[in-house]
């Protein structure tokens, strides 16, 4: 580790590399996981589907003694009006990534292609009541969003579990410079994201953000008012989130 800090609730760890950083977050969620199932039957997940999550998600996988039998997976945002087999939709992400690798109790999916979006919301919002979250492991936008939460749409006090969102023009440009688009008017301009209250509803958060291009994004976090304006300042609020950095998203900070 290069830098430990501080800020409110939340703890930042400032690793030297992409690989450290994602074995330090996977190891710190594979202790979690193990703490928790010592006295709970089963366990609710939430995972971001981002490239600055493959790192901490290939570390985990490492870890052969989780009882993935024993934990139901969801994922926390999905593009609107993505045909089911698209590459960039958010739950094929995460199937190629980690749900289809291990045995998960259920794998709980929010639908990109579902016709009656305030159905779907339903849907979804019955299943993490029925579920309480137990673990969250998520990233930060370029524009300093938490899932679709962009500035702009983020509500602190949000009313909804989970909603349909306008993605701004920050966000949509991201998905082309993590080469998950290969031009602006292919990303959609809508998406189903969980709201802030929904995430921050998880007793550990787990927030994994490497890449200079998320420099800004890590230093209004830690270093600026907590606002809407930047979503991720809410972790600071939170009473078990960590934040992980590589040497490029962390360098304003070290």
């Amino acid at each position: 580790m290069l830098k430990e800090l501080k800020k409110d609730n939340l703890a930042c760890r400032i690793y030297a590399t992409r690989k450290e950083m994602g074995e330090a977050a996977a190891k710190d969620i594979y202790e979690t996981i193990m703490k928790l199932l010592e006295t709970k039957e089963t366990l609710n997940m939430i995972f971001a589907a981002a490239p600055s999550q493959n790192d901490v998600l290939a570390s985990l996988l490492e870890k052969k003694d989780i009882p993935w039998e024993r934990i139901n997976a969801f994922h926390m945002d999905e593009y609107i009006g993505l045909p089911k087999t698209a590459p960039q939709g958010f739950g094929n992400f995460l199937k190629a990534a980690i749900f289809d690798k291990v045995p998960f109790k259920s794998v709980n999916l929010i639908d990109c292609s579902a016709t009656d979006v305030e159905a779907e919301c339903a849907r979804y919002t019955k299943l993490l009541q029925d579920n309480p979250v137990d673990i969250v492991c998520l990233g930060i936008g370029e524009n300093g969003h938490i899932a679709f939460n962009d500035p702009g749409v983020a509500d602190f006090n949000d009313t909804k579990l989970i909603k349909p969102a306008q993605l701004d023009l920050v966000c949509r440009q991201q998905q082309v410079n993590d080469g998950c688009f290969k031009a602006l008017d292919e990303v959609p301009e809508t998406a189903l994201t969980l709201t802030i209250p929904a995430l921050c509803a998880g007793k550990y958060m787990f927030c994994v953000v490497p890449a200079p291009t998320k420099a800004a994004a890590v230093t209004a976090t830690m270093t600026g008012p907590i606002t809407d304006q930047c979503p991720a300042t809410i972790l600071r609020k939170h009473d078990n989130a960590i934040l992980y950095c590589d040497a490029d998203s962390g360098k304003n900070l070290l």
